[in-house]
């Protein structure tokens, strides 16, 4: 395409827009509402998500050992776990390593229990494991129980599974409402470029009967839709970073959870904003194709 004619497009687009303002604000406002609100509900799936690797790097099961298990039932134990799939790590720390992390834990109080049990250590040998995914906890602690020399296993169930199925509906809520809002907008900026069609006719009928291609008439049309969805994503793009911008700075480190943290403002802001800038366009574009082919018979 010569520049001369993606110029023409771009002005003949830009002129639409302004003959049709009224229609051209409803579809900027839709477009603008549509993306505030896919901003919001992006921002909170993509920290669920890194909420959940945080989950996966973080959670741990501890396998207890029999107190009465032996160096050598130790490395049995220890070679059984080995051979599991998905583990990515697995650690052994003997009883006495188990007893000074209880004292260190316990502070002053700690060490007096520490001098109480140094002769009689009444704690388990411990194996800590690290699953691939937290999805697989459970099954590894199904396995783990029905092995020798094993007195419990322990990791975080409740909140591991709560967190995970939070994650999994609020990614499914929020995929089905943000289909909904594009459909929504698509709409509406199809109904103004509709109008825009209809009130050009008898010019799109005379540039057919001087031989204009089809292309060379629907670009403009598309130009109005990409430039409706650009319009619209503006405000969204400064509302969702300057939200995210005064949350990341005033309570990202009062959360007190170890595993809760929300992404770093850079580069989520960049992300974000080409991500509804891209939407944005997508929209439009989607919603003058969609016009184009069902009111210009081109």
């Amino acid at each position: 395409m010569k520049f001369s004619t993606a110029r023409r497009h771009i002005r003949e687009g830009s002129k639409n827009i302004i003959r049709n303002s009224w229609m051209t604000v409803a579809s900027v406002g839709a477009v603008t509402t549509t993306l505030i609100l896919v901003g919001i509900f992006l921002t909170l799936i993509l920290n669920l998500n890194q909420v959940a690797e945080n989950i996966e790097e973080d959670v741990e099961m501890t396998v207890y050992a029999e107190l009465t298990a032996g160096e050598e039932e130790l490395n049995e134990l220890e070679q059984n776990l080995s051979e599991l799939q998905n583990i990515r790590s697995l650690d052994f720390s003997s009883k006495e390593e188990e007893l000074e992390k209880l004292v260190e834990d316990m502070g002053d109080t700690g060490e007096q229990w520490g001098s109480v049990f140094e002769d009689s250590n009444p704690l388990n040998d411990a194996f800590y494991i690290k699953a691939n995914q937290a999805t697989q906890y459970k099954s590894l602690s199904e396995q783990i129980q029905g092995m020798d020399y094993v007195d419990e296993v322990s990791y975080s169930q409740t909140t591991v599974e709560n967190l995970l199925s939070f994650n999994q509906y609020a990614r499914y809520i929020g995929i089905g409402f943000i289909s909904a809002l594009l459909l929504t907008a698509i709409f509406l900026i199809s109904n103004t470029i509709k109008m825009t069609i209809i009130a050009r006719q008898e010019e799109i009928g005379i540039m057919k009967l001087v031989g204009a291609k089809n292309s060379f008439i629907r670009w403009p049309f598309f130009v109005e839709g990409a430039l409706m969805g650009v319009l619209g994503s503006i405000i969204p793009i400064g509302i969702v970073i300057g939200g995210y911008y005064y949350l990341y700075e005033n309570f990202n480190d009062k959360i007190n959870m170890a595993f809760v943290e929300l992404l770093p403002f850079n580069p989520f802001a960049l992300q974000i904003s080409l991500i509804l800038l891209g939407i944005g366009v997508f929209i439009g574009i989607w919603g003058s194709v969609m016009s184009v082919r069902k009111f210009l018979n081109v």
